[in-house]
């Protein structure tokens, strides 16, 4: 794994020095140096080459977001985006992903001091992951087009996925016709930026996609996405199925967890498909080599076109998954496993 070498861009002069000073703690993380608009940026990035940048959405002259497109167009490389979690910076957060950023990570307006750095300390996980992602190796993409003919077999799906997780499934999603298998998605993110995630699904999509509450039923036609960061979600066997939120400890520091959804459905014996997507961290590989071995099929996100390949490596680390595939291609292998064809 590769030291992250960091330049901050933000045009606050106090949130340039918070920003560096944490991350200057963060083991494996360098802050290389600092700039306040798109033009001190450019020259920095030639002076310094650093491997990982985070940059501010609002900034004079050139915003972030018209830096980032500029960013990925010339010279692609990973971009952490900092960003308020009002409406509006939800959007744009969405916007940033659908240009490349890696993540993005909320920039707390109204926090005391200790607030402030326990949210903050994430960063520095998130950037050394975000300097060892794949975004200068993504490939163009290839249109794969999903079953046309399905049937729905009663087989249900589940994924996980977090950093680069956006990406991965708005790729997997598109391919669902609308009455798809019941699926429940793990998805690590904020849930603000969730929610606006949601919404625009449900515009692009044929099928539904719900936000898990607690005790709704898994059924055809509906994705429920769990990101509630207050509460694991579990299967109940019955028929149907039904989904349940568990306000419980973090389980190896990650709530909700996919390793415990993944073992109850292994567990309950209901026939199923597994696949572990982009993220950072082992969640879901423990989980999923439990779907295996209990008969269910399995894959995970192909590591050179994951975002973050950290999780799928974990997956493949234990055997966990029978193949690898870029997320438009899971879609069509989860969908040929819960077809009645």
């Amino acid at each position: 794994m590769n030291d992250a070498r960091v330049l901050v861009v933000d045009d606050s002069a106090a949130m340039r020095a918070l920003f560096s000073d944490l991350l200057d703690q963060a083991r494996n993380v360098q802050v290389v140096g600092t700039a306040a608009s798109a033009n001190e940026a450019r020259d920095q990035i030639k002076a310094l080459r650093p491997n990982v940048i985070t940059l501010d959405v609002e900034m004079p002259g050139m915003n972030g977001i018209d830096f980032l497109e500029e960013i990925m167009t010339n010279a692609p490389m990973p971009v952490v985006m900092l960003s308020s979690l009002t409406q509006a910076g939800t959007e744009i957060s969405l916007k940033a992903y659908e240009l490349g950023a890696v993540e993005c990570f909320p920039k707390p307006l109204k926090a005391t001091p200790e607030q402030f750095a326990k949210t903050v300390g994430k960063l520095g996980k998130i950037v050394l992951a975000a300097a060892n992602s794949n975004v200068k190796e993504k490939k163009k993409k290839v249109e794969v087009q999903a079953t046309t003919n399905f049937a729905w077999n009663g087989r249900i799906a589940a994924f996980s996925a977090s950093m680069g997780g956006i990406e991965a499934l708005t790729d997997l999603l598109a391919g669902y016709p609308e009455k798809c298998p019941a699926t429940v998605v793990v998805l690590q993110n904020e849930p603000e930026v969730v929610a606006t995630f949601l919404s625009r699904l449900n515009k692009d999509l044929k099928c539904s996609v719900r936000a898990v509450t607690d005790g709704c039923s898994l059924e055809e036609g509906v994705v429920h996405i769990a990101a509630d960061p207050n509460a694991h979600v579990v299967l109940e066997p019955g028929n149907p199925p039904k989904l349940r939120l568990l306000p419980r400890d973090p389980i190896e520091g990650v709530r909700p967890s996919a390793n415990l959804l993944f073992g109850t459905i292994a567990r309950a014996g209901i026939p199923a498909v597994g696949a572990v997507l982009s993220g950072m961290g082992s969640d879901g590989a423990k989980g999923l080599k439990l779907l295996r071995d209990a008969g269910s099929n399995t894959f995970v996100q192909e590591r050179t076109s994951a975002v973050v390949a950290e999780s799928p490596e974990a997956a493949v680390a234990l055997n966990a998954a029978e193949r690898e595939l870029p997320a438009e291609e899971l879609a069509v292998a989860a969908l040929a496993c819960c077809n009645k064809a």
